[in-house]
């Protein structure tokens, strides 16, 4: 039996911290350009601890939104909320405590970034609900993951220039298609269920759509490294991402659910590569 502790974990999937990373490896990008490589200590802390605090809220209100599909679904049946060992109040607590102390967080940085976190809560609350009435769940989770970006040039320069937008966009089409192998795995779980997801809707063209998505990643990664003179560590942070890319293509090319779950977490290693290329740009 669970300990309410390690139910709490499980809830918040800190004990699955692939999401940590996913949303983690953008906003140090972001964090990094920046602050032209010596980013401000505190908006650094700020940022790191907001990723595990937004990204566990959004596992609760993700789940809390969900409690009546998981149960239908093999990868979501065992849940906290879906088996009943928490209770749907118990996680509007745990989801309200959480926000209110990244929302604390925020207090510390400027005014211009405290007015764009409302924006990122709103769109960590209404995420769940966008699997219902569209097929791009997937571009709106980007906006999530990726509303860290916007802020985090904010919060060190008081303002948003185009770049940090190119990299919003760039941060999207990556999670679309990541997040389209994760959905891939649930394929069949989601049709039986009526949920939607990019995963259904590009059928058949889901490998070459996923494909192109991640070369358009490169090539803005690309355009922005040129706009900045990034040095060959950089454009060897690229190379890694597109190496692993290819290797993702060649996990799903049966579309079997287990070689498509290894390729969604696979973009770990893209998010760090292209971080560190950023980070020894500015270090060497």
């Amino acid at each position: 039996m669970k300990t309410r502790l390690q139910l709490y974990i499980s809830l918040m999937r800190l004990d699955r911290p692939i999401g940590i990373y996913l949303l983690l490896w953008p906003t140090l990008w972001a964090v990094w350009i920046a602050g032209q490589g010596q980013p401000h200590w505190l908006i650094a802390i700020v940022f790191v601890a907001g990723v595990v605090l937004m990204r566990s809220a959004g596992c609760i209100i993700n789940d809390y939104a969900d409690k009546d599909f998981d149960p239908h679904v093999q990868r979501t049946k065992e849940r906290p909320l879906a088996t009943g060992q928490v209770s749907k109040k118990e996680a509007l607590v745990l989801f309200a405590i959480l926000c209110l102390i990244a929302f604390g967080l925020v207090l510390l940085m400027n005014q211009f970034t405290i007015l764009l976190s409302f924006i990122a809560i709103f769109l960590a609350m209404t995420y769940p609900l966008m699997k219902r009435y569209t097929h791009f769940p997937q571009v709106y989770l980007g906006m999530a993951f990726g509303w860290a970006i916007p802020m985090a040039f904010a919060a060190q320069i008081n303002t948003i220039p185009l770049l940090a937008w190119e990299l919003f966009i760039a941060n999207i089409l990556w999670t679309v298609a990541y997040d389209t192998k994760y959905a891939m795995v649930d394929r069949e779980d989601d049709l039986k269920i009526g949920v939607k997801s990019t995963a259904i809707l590009f059928g058949q063209w889901d490998k070459l759509i996923v494909g192109i998505l991640d070369v358009c990643v490169i090539l803005i990664l690309w355009h922005i490294g040129q706009q900045l003179s990034m040095t060959l560590s950089y454009y060897l942070g690229l190379f890694a991402a597109l190496s692993f890319f290819i290797y993702q293509q060649w996990l799903i090319k049966e579309r079997l659910s287990q070689p498509c779950f290894q390729a969604f977490l696979n973009n770990h290693w893209v998010g760090m590569s292209v971080f560190f290329g950023i980070f020894f740009h500015y270090w060497i």
